[in-house]
């Protein structure tokens, strides 16, 4: 890992716990053990920082969630699952406190800047669209009816998810997120 990645995957943990707003450029320095001088050779500013972490966050997504799961050649119904049992584990892994790195910065930044606001809706956006074909699959296959508006079931889906894990960090309770995606689950018939 180079050492600029190196510094990005450090403050995308800082910014997770802390946010965006909260995470100073002396925190950053300090959690990945550098000075100010090398900071400023990789990043011109907390500002440039900050979209690098996005980026870094869209390529993950992009591997884990989209490639790797919703475009693989699995069967639709394991496609859901895994999605769901990853959102499982990434919110058990961090005892549910931290809640979506993604929703997160959606909630702090989308207000205040538009280049974070567009780079997260892209992420948003490709989930929805890679879970509406899925859940196409499903309506092709006559496990979902053929009335079924895929596109807007995509967008309540994340919704929910993204609702559970905000409540679950709300109330510091995993089960909000496991009840919510029980939920799911049983509306799609996925067990």
């Amino acid at each position: 890992m180079s050492k600029k990645q190196e510094i990005i995957t450090i403050s995308r943990a800082v910014i997770y716990c802390k946010g965006y707003q909260a995470t100073s450029i002396n925190d950053i320095l300090s959690a990945a053990n550098i000075g100010k001088g090398q900071f400023y050779h990789y990043f011109s500013s907390k500002y440039d920082l900050g979209l690098a972490v996005v980026e870094d966050l869209i390529k993950e997504w992009n591997q884990e969630l989209i490639v790797e799961i919703l475009q693989s050649q699995l069967d639709p119904i394991t496609k859901l699952n895994k999605m769901l049992d990853r959102t499982l584990v990434l919110q058990a892994d961090s005892e549910g406190k931290s809640g979506c790195p993604v929703g997160n910065l959606a909630i702090e930044m989308s207000e205040h800047d538009e280049t974070f606001r567009l780079k997260i809706k892209y992420i948003f956006d490709n989930w929805i669209s890679e879970l509406e074909g899925t859940l196409d699959e499903l309506i092709n296959q006559g496990h979902l009816p053929s009335t079924m508006n895929s596109k807007s079931h995509a967008q309540s889906i994340v919704a929910m998810i993204e609702g559970g894990v905000l409540l679950m960090k709300n109330h510091k309770d995993l089960r909000f997120l496991i009840n919510t995606l029980d939920v799911i689950r049983v509306q799609y018939r996925l067990t």
